[in-house]
């Protein structure tokens, strides 16, 4: 296959799997789960992880499925112009604080724009946009993000974990790989999978 053409395909891929695990609208959210843990072991197309709840969990992975690579970021990569996803929540200064920031690759911008509700921290938020200005605080940096129909101010206070989409193939499911799963549970207790996480080099998927 041409390479141009595969790339094409795999970004597509990637960002319609952002979009899914970003927000998962409609009637459909309902029957997906999404798992997180680290990888025991790779089989073919069967995936076995431990959660972080200690359970054993059988993934069956499609087919020639790709596969998305997080790698470890930090505030400094965080520049005006960059996509970002932040999942945030209120704080007493009136900004939200950051939880969690996804460094997009300028391939993907636009990708799930917007600022909607994020259940994963009390009165949450996630917001995909375009970093209009970042300027230093007493506290961490704080962004400015715009998106279409309106802008949100975040801090991003030190410890937050910031995490960068990168390249990944079936090989990176390696044993003790931190990695998010999302997809439809069996009657048998089995996960058929229609997006995949993994942490590359010790970082560890965004919720």
């Amino acid at each position: 296959m041409n390479y141009s053409i595969a790339r094409k395909a795999t970004l597509s891929l990637a960002a319609s799997t952002i979009v899914l695990l970003a927000a998962m609208p409609g009637a459909h959210a309902a029957d997906k789960v999404r798992i997180s843990g680290t990888v025991e072991s790779l089989e073919g197309d069967t995936l076995m992880i431990k959660s972080l709840d200690s359970k054993e969990i059988k993934v069956m992975l499609k087919p020639g499925m790709n596969v998305m690579g997080i790698k470890k970021a930090a505030a400094a990569d965080i520049k005006p112009g960059d996509f970002v996803g932040i999942g945030s929540q209120p704080t007493p200064s009136g900004i939200n604080g950051a939880v969690q920031v996804v460094i997009f690759p300028a391939s993907m911008k636009g990708t799930g724009e917007g600022d909607r509700a994020w259940s994963v921290a009390p009165n949450g938020t996630m917001t995909n946009a375009t970093v209009a200005d970042a300027v230093k605080d007493v506290n961490g940096p704080v962004l400015t993000l715009a998106y279409k129909g309106g802008q949100r101010k975040i801090s991003i206070p030190e410890g937050t974990n910031i995490v960068a989409i990168s390249p990944a193939t079936k090989d990176d499911l390696k044993a003790g790989a931190a990695v998010s799963v999302q997809g439809v549970s069996s009657a048998d207790g089995m996960m058929d999978a229609d997006a995949v996480r993994v942490g590359l080099a010790g970082a560890t998927p965004p919720k």
